[in-house]
Order: structure tokens, then sequence, then C-alpha cells
């Protein structure tokens, strides 16, 4: 796709009024072209052939065959950006999180009721979305074991897991788009009694539940959603609950955890920034930060202050991305010590701890 060139769309859905509203909140974008539609995967198969988009949105239920079962055959086959079009459901927060495994790059969620005026309230996200998704990097990351992992970690977890039994480290971790594959490649870098792990994801309040027990059936550390005032724990990996900022306080000797309710921070709720600023006043520089791919800039001031806090600090690296918008913003800050390639950094993560 050339820089200058509209990114060419093609909308897969089974909703005629759905296909309608997102070819027009598309086109109504110069910079999208909305190429052609289609109501189910196998006209969508040859639909690709034919058009050539240089995006695809995918309803997740369709007939035919489900949207999970062409998006792996997609990814395998003629891989392309896709950005999911998925319900605010549990149900709908697990196939999404399924999809995102399979390669999708990102989502965006469909309202229950009212489609038509819901869809044009998510206007501005998902043109946002699917630009985002023209210009990023369609990766094969590894396929997920079937079971937790823990008596599979890693040789690098196996030889450093007695250095860790206290929390006198804390590794920060923020990521958005791409960004639930990436921490979960992390995480099952990450032995059982690694230094805790906190963690920001942009996600929709109604799927950081099943987000938080999908890497904890993936990962040797304990993940759960994070409660207000609770010990952070070596071993342990916390994630904010559904629509809310998580911070680290300090208490004596120890971090503990602080749910926060407050606005929107760089759009978002929870903010990277919100717990990485935390972190740099709370453990500065016993803390590690690191930034994994994603939209926009959320946690590159943050992460700066972690630097400044003296901090050792982290990105992954642009070549395997899926989206280099905050790492970037990062680098172009001054904010990270390092770059690193996604597969390595689980390993500098310890490193760093044991320093």
């Amino acid at each position: 796709m050339s820089p200058t060139a509209p990114c060419r769309v093609l909308i897969v859905d089974d909703s005629a009024v759905v296909r309608q509203m997102l070819s027009e909140i598309l086109a109504s974008d110069p910079g999208i072209e909305v190429v052609g539609t289609a109501a189910d995967p196998l006209l969508a198969r040859e639909k690709i052939k034919r058009l050539a988009p240089d995006v695809i949105t995918l309803d997740v239920e369709m007939p035919r065959m489900d949207g999970l079962a062409f998006l792996e055959n997609l990814m395998r086959l003629h891989p392309l950006p896709v950005v999911m079009i998925s319900s605010l459901t549990e149900r709908g927060a697990d196939t999404t999180l399924q999809a995102l495994a399979l390669g999708a790059v990102d989502f965006v969620s469909k309202p229950k009721a009212d489609v038509s005026r819901g869809l044009q309230g998510y206007a501005d996200e998902i043109i946002a979305k699917v630009k985002m998704a023209a210009r990023s990097r369609v990766r094969s990351l590894p396929r997920m074991p079937a079971g937790k992992v823990i008596l599979d970690a890693p040789a690098i977890g196996r030889a450093a897991s007695l250095q860790f039994r206290t929390t006198d480290r804390l590794i920060a971790i923020g990521s958005s788009a791409g960004g639930t594959e990436a921490l979960r490649v992390v995480l099952e870098g990450m032995p059982a009694d690694s230094p805790a792990v906190v963690m920001t994801q942009h996600l929709p309040a109604s799927f950081s539940t099943a987000f938080a027990e999908r890497l904890d059936r993936h990962s040797a550390m304990a993940v759960r959603e994070a409660t207000d005032g609770e010990a952070v724990l070596a071993g342990h990996a916390y994630l904010p609950p559904g629509g809310k900022h998580l911070r680290i306080i300090r208490d004596g000797a120890r971090w503990r955890c602080r749910i926060d309710d407050g606005p929107a921070v760089n759009r978002h709720k929870p903010a990277v920034d919100v717990l990485f600023q935390s972190v740099a006043q709370s453990a500065g520089a016993n803390a590690i930060g690191a930034i994994l791919t994603g939209m926009g800039d959320d946690g590159a001031r943050g992460l700066l202050q972690m630097r400044q806090a003296g901090a050792p600090t982290l990105v992954q690296d642009e070549a395997t991305s899926v989206v280099w918008g905050m790492p970037g913003a990062a680098v172009k800050l001054g904010a990270a010590d390092e770059q690193l390639p996604l597969e390595r950094i689980a390993e500098r993560l310890l490193a760093l701890s044991r320093g």
C-alpha cells in the first residue's frame, strides 16, 4: 500500500444494516476506500482474491462459516490486517480474545441494541483502527499451548527461579493494539516466582475478567484482576479490573494496589501513564518499565518518569510490534533505555531484576 493512497477496505458482516453503516462511516474519511462488502466468509474469500483489500473488517458470528474459522484460514493462507467487529458480552469477550490470538490486529465493539446509532457513536474509533490496521504488521505469533504453563517454564525461568523470593523488584508493563498476545508471550517467559508484575492493557471493561483468566491459563505466574488495597506479591501479575485505573502505592516495606475510578487519561481507562507514574513515585529505581506494541502514545510520559526515577526501561522494537505507536512515542521522548524484539523481553526483564 502506498503511503499516499487510501487504504482499501473489505467489510464482512452478515447484517446488511451493519454493512451499510460501516461503509458510510469508513467512506467519510478520505484516507479510506471501501472496495466491497460481503455477507459471509465464503463470499469474502472470492472478493479478497478479486479486490485485493489492504484491511478487512470481520464480524465474529456469521452464517456458513464462523468468523474465527475464517480468520484462522485467512491468516494461514492469505495474511491480511483484520479488525474484528465484536459484541460486548462475556462470550463475545472470549471470542474476541481468541480472534486476537489468531492474528486479528484489533477490534471494535458492536452495541447489542440499536446497532446503527451505536456504530455511529464509534465512528472515530472505527476509522482510526482501520487506518492503523493498514499500517500494521501482520505477524504469526507462536501458538498457545493447551494448558497452564507451569512444568514447562522456559530455561531462563528455571535457571533464575531461586533468585526471586521477595518483592524488592517490581515490573510494570503497558500495551494496547497487539498487546493481548504480546503480554501472553512475555508472561509465558516468566517463572512462577518472578518479581511481581503490574500491567495495563487497553480493553473494554467487560473484557478484563476473560483476559486475566486467559493470561493465567498460559503463565506460570498467578495472573489476576487487582483488588483495592491488596499487597503486591512476587509470583503474581496484576491487571486493573474493568474500566478502572491501576495505581501502585507504597505501604511501609511493601507495595499495594490502588484501584482508581477517576477520569480517563489519554482517552483511556485504564491508562498506562497512570500506572507508570504511580510506579515511578512508589518504587523508583526498584522498578523496571516496559512498553509493548500499541496505538497512540499512552505510557510514554510515564515511562520517562520511571527512567528519571532510576528505573531501567525498555520497549518492544518496531520489527516485532503489530503497531509501533506507543513504543515509538517512548523512544522519541527519550524514555527507553533499550529496544528489544518481543521474544527477548521476558529474559531481559528477569536479567534486569537480578541486577
